[in-house]
């Protein structure tokens, strides 16, 4: 049963274990740690802090923190990371507000544990502990959009993307936009039961009125739109197709579904008098059923398709950057052919 918190009180924060990671309340001797990590610069470069980091402030933060056994009805907490034996390697932080319903969560991790998968699983385990043992509504976390690896923690965690506020974060004299992130027990739930492993059938359907409510409604994370366009501008594009070498494309659609649920979609620009090669288009795989080998066995098929059509090789293209699906298409077989058409890069597979 949820339990309201006054102004006065403070909720008792016991650590929390993971498969790799301690959570645990500060203790004044975490104060080097913090103190070395809040002056990285790479660290602190999308952060709420002003470089340099004085040693007095970050004594000043954990000697706060430690005095308090967990989040309060306003403000801020902060919980150390630490690896299984013991060393801080980071920091966990929460804010709650409308006493203690909803909740607002940071993290901080040191440069030389990036890319390890220890963020999400320090996030996993501490919305899982506001949502499921406070009891709260509402997990929010506020992110610089530049912020791309921040931001994919939380799409990681099942955290939605829910918006976009303009000039609204502040560090010193510095302001920037800012990307909002949302997450219930619902959503977490649902992230945490989305299928696993490969599905047993997988078919290409034709989009109809009777599926296109569903193929409308598949979503990629928001980290990745920039290399896979949304549904609502592939229906535009679909509806209005540019005109390629003096003649508009012919688009080819199929919703991709697995085990009877629509997962995917998939568009070609089919070969025509004025085209002479079909292009892979579009290829969405949805959040929820992504890392499922789904991708693969899509092209698989849209292979077979342009092969009966009389093709023998396939184009695509794609956008370079963190989170692109470079790597995915050339280990399919794609070679880039050394073209750039509308700053992307230009690759092609062979059907024979």
């Amino acid at each position: 049963m949820h339990t309201l918190l006054t102004r006065s009180d403070h909720l008792v924060f016991n650590p929390i274990r993971t498969e790799r990671l301690l959570i645990r309340p500060m203790e004044p001797a975490d104060a080097p740690a913090l103190h070395a990590r809040r002056n990285d610069p790479e660290v602190a470069r999308y952060q709420d802090w002003v470089l340099p980091y004085g040693v007095e402030q970050a004594e000043g933060l954990v000697a706060a923190m430690a005095a308090h056994p967990g989040p309060a009805a306003k403000g801020w907490w902060m919980a150390t990371v630490c690896q299984a034996g013991g060393e801080p390697i980071g920091d966990v932080a929460v804010g709650s507000s409308a006493q203690g319903r909803t909740a607002e969560v940071g993290y901080t991790f040191d440069r030389a544990h990036w890319g390890n998968g220890y963020a999400v699983e320090a996030v996993g385990a501490l919305v899982d502990w506001l949502l499921d043992d406070v009891g709260v509504i509402r997990v929010t976390a506020s992110i610089h959009p530049d912020n791309r690896p921040s931001a994919m923690v939380l799409e990681r965690t099942g955290f939605v993307w829910e918006g976009q506020t303009r000039m609204t974060h502040w560090v010193g004299d510095e302001v920037s936009d800012d990307w909002v992130y949302g997450l219930l027990h619902s959503d977490r739930e649902g992230w945490k039961a989305r299928p696993a492993g490969a599905p047993a059938e997988l078919t290409l359907v034709e989009v109809t009125t009777d599926n296109e409510r569903d193929v409308f409604r598949l979503r990629t994370h928001k980290t990745q739109e920039e290399f896979v366009a949304p549904m609502s501008d592939t229906f535009a594009d679909a509806l209005f197709p540019e005109v390629v070498d003096g003649a508009p494309v012919v688009p080819w659609m199929r919703a991709v579904v697995a085990d009877g649920e629509t997962v995917a979609f998939v568009m070609l620009a089919v070969t025509t008098e004025h085209h002479s090669e079909p292009f892979l288009w579009r290829l969405l795989v949805d959040r929820l059923h992504q890392r499922r080998g789904i991708g693969r066995r899509v092209l698989d098929l849209v292979s077979e398709e342009c092969r009966a059509m009389g093709d023998k090789t396939l184009l695509t293209s794609w956008v370079d950057g963190k989170g692109s699906p470079a790597p995915f298409y050339l280990s399919y077989g794609f070679v880039p052919t050394g073209e750039i058409v509308d700053e992307e890069i230009e690759a092609r597979v062979s059907l024979v």
